[in-house]
């Protein structure tokens, strides 16, 4: 049987599972299951752990290995787990041997990590767009984060490995490339002559003249170069879509949180990119009920959707996470953090149906998608009227929508 890859959490770790089960494939392994972890938030822990266990009860006679950050951070849970043959730290998923091995644990030093793995892919099984890791790992010290003590410190894929790879995904047909990474605007700092990500942009844009797309995962909106919010205003082909990464709207919180960024920076960021670029969408995380949080501390929150212009929200309900400085401060209980979860994604899906309402009538630019739907530049999804091959982009009248999808004419 072939390796089936299992994988949890965001974009960069779909990029990485292809990596892995390409490295694994090639190596020949069999009959085997590779868990990609993500260590996020408790419950992704706990999905994670769920999902280990049926898998056993599917595959009894496969071998079961766990991998990904959860793995880096809490490799004593997943070892201990019965279900479990391995567990390989985030420094060596991409290692067949590694993933092979007979030690039941095989987690090194994620700090003392100064590479990034090379692109070996030329487009995702399933995907019309590709995936370049630009970057991984962070340097930054949130206090409610647990990524960088699964991910190690910043590096960056050097700026002609990126145009290549880029390159690469254009002549396999992709349509859309999505840079990702941890930490995507502290690209660069580790290279020679340290380039931002507003460099790298505009230099894929003009080498590659043939991607019709490019799209950045989530950023850091206080770390956004000048050239990256340029391009924005110049670059028809960057795509009118930012993911924020604002975790809350209150300037204490944010504090006890170490952001880097307070609410007024937010809000003048949105307000400067919207003037450049008056059709950009915003989508943002935001954590309910951090420690300490009041009431009127939520509220700054939840205005904060309004304020910045947010209408795709990613609600976090706060998880402390062990070892974390957060995980120390006074907790909320439990049933506050899911009430302000609850409240906070009510109003993300008010502002998101709000948008698609404004976009019936109007003309959109589609690129289609696997199962008869696809996504607008701002990342709208829309629901074609009848099948067409995925790969291309349409000129479409949106007729309406359901509340969650645009729904073409």
């Amino acid at each position: 049987m072939t390796v089936d890859v299992v994988t949890f959490g965001c974009r960069l770790n779909i990029y990485e599972s292809e990596l892995i089960r390409r490295e694994a494939e090639s190596a020949g392994l069999a009959d085997t299951v590779i868990v990609n972890s993500c260590a996020v938030t408790g419950e992704a822990v706990r999905q994670a752990r769920q999902n280990i266990r049926r898998l056993r009860r599917e595959r009894p006679q496969a071998r079961i290995v766990v991998t990904g950050c959860a793995a880096q951070t809490e490799a004593e849970t997943f070892a201990a787990m019965p279900e479990v043959d391995r567990v390989v730290g985030n420094d060596d998923k991409f290692d067949a041997a590694k993933l092979a091995g007979a030690e039941r644990v095989a987690v090194g030093d994620i700090m003392a990590s100064r590479t990034i793995a090379r692109p070996a892919v030329e487009r995702q099984p399933g995907h019309t767009r590709g995936f370049v890791q630009v970057q991984n790992g962070c340097d930054h010290r949130c206090t409610f984060c647990v990524i960088p003590f699964g991910r190690g410190n910043s590096r960056s894929l050097g700026v002609d490995d990126v145009v290549a790879q880029v390159r690469r995904f254009v002549e396999h047909g992709a349509r859309e490339v999505v840079l990702t990474g941890v930490d995507i605007t502290s690209y660069g700092v580790d290279l020679a002559g340290a380039p931002k990500l507003g460099a790298l942009v505009k230099r894929i844009l003009r080498e590659v003249p043939d991607l019709p797309r490019l799209r950045l995962s989530s950023i850091d909106s206080v770390e956004a170069d000048r050239d990256l919010i340029d391009a924005l205003g110049e670059e028809e082909r960057l795509m009118p879509h930012l993911h924020l990464s604002l975790q809350a709207g209150d300037d204490m919180i944010l504090k006890r949180m170490k952001r880097r960024h307070t609410r007024a920076d937010a809000i003048a960021f949105c307000d400067e990119v919207r003037r450049l670029r008056p059709d950009v969408a915003f989508g943002a995380d935001i954590i309910a009920g951090f420690p300490t949080e009041t009431e009127g501390m939520f509220q700054r929150s939840l205005d904060l959707v309004d304020d910045c212009g947010l209408t795709q929200l990613h609600v976090f309900p706060f998880s402390p996470r062990p070892g974390t400085p957060a995980a120390r401060m006074p907790q909320l209980d439990r049933e506050t953090v899911k009430d302000r979860a609850r409240r906070l994604r009510d109003k993300g899906e008010a502002a998101l149906g709000a948008q698609l309402s404004r976009q019936v009538g109007a003309r959109r630019s589609v690129l289609v998608e696997m199962g008869n739907v696809g996504h607008t530049a701002q990342f709208l999804p829309v629901r074609l009227a009848s099948p067409v091959a995925p790969g291309i982009i349409l000129d479409l009248t949106i007729a309406g929508h359901n509340g969650r999808q645009l729904l073409a004419a």
